[in-house]
């Protein structure tokens, strides 16, 4: 069940829209900025409303999203969302002292690329702010949607950052033909960072259900 709009307004500036066709002329493609997603919803990406998010959109789409441009070992590539478990699951365990509830904000970490997509780091430093501007957005849109605060707190983000540098380095061993010698040269590998991990690309299903499986059992679904 969605939250009412005049909770969500208090913590936002966003303007919410109905769900309209939106009335575009021929020639004014430059003004559209919404994307149709498969729930109905119409999502304005550069403006991005709480109430157009829905999970079951982000979960099939970053389980279509792949990591390091679909540059990886095995019959799927690896997705963000299967990524974005593994993330949630090295968050736990190697920060047992972080409150639970911000579990679900490891999870959601990658959330705006079901929208914008996984550029590789190097690609995102070239766009500049304007492309960390849009992922911004939607990334409080994301938490607010879900209960959490617009910005993480600051040790929140630091703990799921580390645990993605963790994914990140499995994922470039394991999948993406790095050497742990040329790895070490380009990724940061955080102390405790696992060897009995070992990833195997789901299909984009698999992807999906698991990352769901993860928000339902954080009590994702008690937030809507």
């Amino acid at each position: 069940m969605q939250k009412p709009a005049e909770n969500l307004q208090k913590k936002t500036k966003t303007t919410f829209k109905k769900l309209a066709p939106a009335k575009i002329k021929k020639g004014e493609v430059k003004d559209r900025a919404w994307q149709r997603m498969l729930s109905g919803r119409r999502l304005d990406i550069l403006d991005p409303s709480p109430l157009d998010i829905e999970i079951e959109d982000i979960a099939y789409g970053l389980a279509r999203v792949s990591r390091w441009n679909g540059q990886t070992y095995g019959n799927h590539s690896l997705s963000v969302a299967q990524h974005s478990v593994t993330v949630e699951r090295l968050v736990r365990e190697n920060a047992p002292k972080l409150d639970p509830k911000w579990h679900l904000a490891a999870l959601l970490h990658d959330a705006p690329e079901y929208v914008i997509g996984d550029l590789i780091t190097p690609f995102k430093h070239v766009l500049g702010g304007i492309y960390r501007d849009i992922e911004a957005g939607l990334d409080r849109a994301i938490n607010i949607r879900f209960a959490l605060p617009p910005v993480l707190p600051e040790h929140v983000r630091r703990t799921i950052k580390r645990a993605d540098r963790m994914a990140a380095w499995l994922e470039a061993t394991q999948l993406a033909g790095f050497s742990e010698k040329e790895a070490a040269k380009i990724f940061i590998k955080p102390s405790g960072t696992p060897a009995n991990i070992n990833i195997k690309p789901q299909s984009p299903n698999d992807a999906a259900k698991a990352f769901l499986r993860r928000f339902s059992i954080l009590g994702g679904y008690k937030n809507e």
